[in-house]
């Protein structure tokens, strides 16, 4: 292969799988995308789909399960990574909640798609976000706070949820929420959004979410029900009661297993890039 043929070293890694960079704002935190090998810095930017991962951090692998949908449908896939133990040893929850020790997560990751969208050429004024279990718990409050720049939401399984009721505290439900976060929560901005809700019908373990006295145990969890399958209707009968429809779907004989119910998140998803 000659010097004017050989791929460029560089460029080749910015292209399908790429690495995981490090956020300009925060070098803590990072990220990986997966970028269809036929787009170009100066083709029509493509639309940008969110999937934030779990307690577990697998965000490689989702960002891989992504990557045949990407290049199906015309779109980049951004997987976050916000790592456990930041600020302190063996610490898991931090980012569900939108902010922990002084890091709000959810302006952090506008941080990562603004970014996204100088790189690599992509729509980041709005862009689709889907969150399983712990990124499902992310993916829900970012909505409340964010909407505006939501094309899509896609809620996965949530363990623990935040209704959106001004008489329960944050993070049970809303109240103080301006107080909290310096945002006030756009009702009509929220019903602008389209919104999925998705859950396995065999998700019924409880050892996780009913764990009273732990870091991320809050009293009044246990209203909510003791299954994700019950605390994610709580979700949804919340979200209708304030004039957001919900697609709702319980995806058959499948547990507490995020890859499981990509399928079906995929279809919402490429449903809405169709009309986009």
């Amino acid at each position: 292969m000659t010097a004017t043929t050989e791929p460029d070293s560089q460029g080749a890694h910015f292209l399908g799988a790429t690495p995981f960079f490090a956020s300009g704002h925060d070098q803590r935190l990072s990220y990986g995308l997966f970028v269809p090998h036929d787009h170009t810095p100066d083709a029509k930017p493509l639309p940008l789909v969110v999937v934030q991962h779990g307690t577990g951090r697998s965000a490689e692998r989702y960002r891989n399960q992504w990557a045949d949908f990407a290049t199906a449908h015309g779109c980049v896939i951004l997987a976050p990574l916000f790592p456990a133990g930041i600020g302190r040893r063996r610490e898991l929850h931090s980012f569900k909640f939108l902010e922990y020790d002084g890091i709000r997560f959810d302006e952090e990751l506008l941080h990562i798609v603004d970014e996204v969208g100088e790189e690599f050429n992509t729509e980041t004024e709005t862009f689709f976000l889907h969150g399983f279990s712990g990124g499902g718990q992310f993916a829900h409050r970012f909505y409340y706070a964010h909407p505006d720049r939501l094309a899509g939401i896609s809620i996965g399984a949530p363990g623990r949820i935040t209704q959106l009721d001004e008489s329960l505290p944050w993070w049970l439900g809303t109240a103080g929420f301006r107080e909290k976060f310096g945002i006030d929560i756009d009702l009509e901005a929220l019903r602008r959004v389209p919104v999925q809700m998705v859950v396995g019908s065999a998700d019924v373990e409880t050892w996780e979410i009913n764990n009273a006295g732990g870091p991320n145990w809050m009293d009044g969890v246990e209203k909510t029900g003791r299954t994700r399958i019950e605390r994610i209707e709580v979700l949804r009968d919340s979200f209708e009661r304030n004039g957001i429809p919900v697609r709702f779907d319980v995806v058959p004989g499948v547990a507490h297993q995020g890859s499981a119910v990509i399928p079906v998140v995929q279809d919402f998803v490429a449903g809405l890039l169709a009309t986009r």
